[in-house]
């Protein structure tokens, strides 16, 4: 079992000007919404501990990664693997996602010597889908405006919940 989750940070607010109807893509996945991350499987747990990740980029991000993890017209019967990294631009850091068959390998260089997670590829795309939809929702209630942004409706149109 995965599951996706994080927490807004006070120590980075988002600018009291922004208009969020407007606020461009770029804005939108690298200037707001900051704050840690974590992913756990089975007890198994990658968190963030930094405050300033982009949350929106991450959830966004996820699910990117997941779709390209499955461009291989073999899908889960593809033995080669096929890997993807999320990169953390405020630092070194970055997860690495590896698929192979049907099963994906997440690890992250800030826990080098740590077993890396693994879960069913078609899981991690049903939690990262809900994770972006239920970060969204929450947004939504924060923040007026958000909402009617056409950049929100594309990243929801793309990424609905499976």
């Amino acid at each position: 079992m995965i599951e996706l989750g994080y927490s807004l940070s006070n120590r980075f607010p988002d600018p009291p000007q922004t208009d969020y109807r407007t606020a461009p893509v770029r804005t939108l996945r690298h200037d707001l919404f900051c704050g840690d991350v974590f992913l756990d499987v089975d007890g198994h747990e990658l968190a963030t501990g930094w405050e300033w990740v982009p949350v929106l980029d991450f959830a966004w991000a996820v699910c990117d990664i997941v779709e390209q993890l499955d461009d291989d017209p073999r899908g889960s019967r593809a033995a080669t693997v096929r890997t993807a990294d999320l990169d953390f631009t405020q630092n070194t850091e970055l997860l690495r996602f590896a698929r192979r068959f049907g099963w994906v390998e997440i690890s992250a260089t800030w826990r080098r010597n740590s077993e890396p997670l693994v879960v069913r590829h078609a899981d991690l795309r049903r939690e990262a889908r809900d994770f972006l939809q239920d970060v969204l929702a929450d947004l939504f209630d924060m923040h007026e405006g958000l909402a009617d942004n056409p950049n929100i409706w594309t990243v929801q149109g793309r990424f609905p919940r499976v």
